[in-house]
């Protein structure tokens, strides 16, 4: 990177940020539509995936898988209780810790959001072994950038 001119270093075409920023824009808009047959925003599918895989999880937990503040999730949630989707509780076992559980809704929503994921890639139109590798790249700078 040294080797660049200050008017190449500061192209916007030559910033892997300004890529990924791009990226991430074009997929949630990819997204947009496939998640209104669901009535949900991105963010809220992101907050049902994990339900999905963690019924009960807790509200800490949630925010740390998806890397959200309290301040975000909770309107979040709240947005989704409203629609049925879920109930937010006290844990049994301590009651300053939150929960979420599904409803009998929000569990039925994962049988209809099950297309959502073929859709994109469907959309995408690159190989599984490409975007297994561009995941793995988004994870890594993602780990890099937490450690800072």
């Amino acid at each position: 990177m040294s080797q660049m001119s200050v008017e190449e270093l500061l192209c916007i075409d030559n910033q892997v940020c300004f890529s990924l920023y791009s990226a991430a824009n074009a997929i949630v808009r990819a997204y947009r539509p496939l998640l209104e047959a669901l009535d949900l925003t991105y963010p809220q599918y992101l907050a049902m995936m994990v339900l999905w895989q963690n019924d009960g999880a807790s509200v800490k937990y949630l925010g740390e898988k998806l890397h959200l503040d309290s301040g975000t999730l909770t309107p979040l949630l709240k947005r989704l209780e409203s629609k049925g989707l879920l109930r937010r509780g006290r844990s049994e076992q301590d009651e300053r810790v939150r929960v979420i559980e599904l409803t009998d809704a929000g569990v039925a929503l994962k049988q209809r959001a099950v297309e959502v994921p073929e859709q994109m890639y469907c959309l995408l139109g690159l190989e599984v072994q490409q975007l297994t590798e561009l995941k793995q790249l988004c994870d890594q700078v993602t780990q890099k950038l937490s450690q800072s």
